[in-house]
């Protein structure tokens, strides 16, 4: 049976690490670590949010980490900055492949944007790359005050997609989001963007394993 594809978002079609040509001005040589320790705080926070039951959305995540990288590194954020800095995480830059791959799935899939980000956020970042018309839908976790990988946001996601009679594939190249995505039934296929990056050991494999999206179709037909 033909699956139901919902792609994750950062980190899978957009580049959170984008945010680091923009940080050169506020951090020079270390403006990658700043990224990346960013990115690392955002999920982090997301995911104590999601377990103490104090949902914020994914912007006050995120707003909420890059005070905390920029503290860490002991580096100015004033008011303002801070603000452009947000408004620029509304326009990350899609990774090469997310585009001419979504273009080949339209029309066999079924396809679906899903993520812990809001909606106006998905709506932003998504039209800002030319990828939102490529989408059926979109699905937030927002819906549920909630974060992935919390097993009601998978079940959120097949209710949403209408899934219930169908597979569910979730797509990521966070192994967090494709372990949670197992865990909870669904299919997944992850996206090792990063070569060196090691698939954590806890007895739950992906359905499969891709190195760019442009290997996606063919490889659905493999599930």
């Amino acid at each position: 049976m033909t699956p139901t594809l919902a792609f994750d978002v950062y980190g899978t079609l957009v580049d959170p690490m984008g945010m680091s040509r923009l940080l050169a001005e506020d951090a020079g040589d270390r403006a990658e670590a700043v990224a990346a320790l960013w990115r690392e705080k955002q999920l982090e926070f997301s995911f104590r949010k999601g377990l103490m039951k104090v949902y914020e959305d994914f912007g006050a995540c995120t707003r909420q980490a890059l005070r905390y990288a920029m503290a860490t590194h002991k580096l100015p954020l004033a008011e303002e900055r801070e603000n452009a800095l947000m408004a620029a995480y509304l326009s990350l830059p899609a990774f090469d492949d997310a585009l001419p791959a979504l273009k080949s799935l339209k029309g066999d899939y079924s396809l679906f944007a899903f993520s812990n980000g809001s909606y106006p956020a998905l709506e932003k970042v998504l039209g800002h790359n030319q990828l939102l018309d490529q989408f059926d839908g979109l699905v937030s976790v927002d819906d549920i005050k909630s974060f992935k990988p919390d097993p009601a946001v998978y079940t959120h996601a097949r209710r949403a997609t209408g899934a219930w009679d169908k597979p569910l594939c979730l797509v990521s190249s966070n192994a967090w989001d494709v372990i949670g995505a197992r865990a909870a039934g669904l299919l997944a296929v992850w996206v090792k963007r990063d070569p060196d990056k090691v698939f954590e050991d806890w007895g739950i494999q992906p359905s499969a394993v891709i190195n760019s999206l442009s290997e996606l179709k063919s490889t659905l037909k493999n599930l």
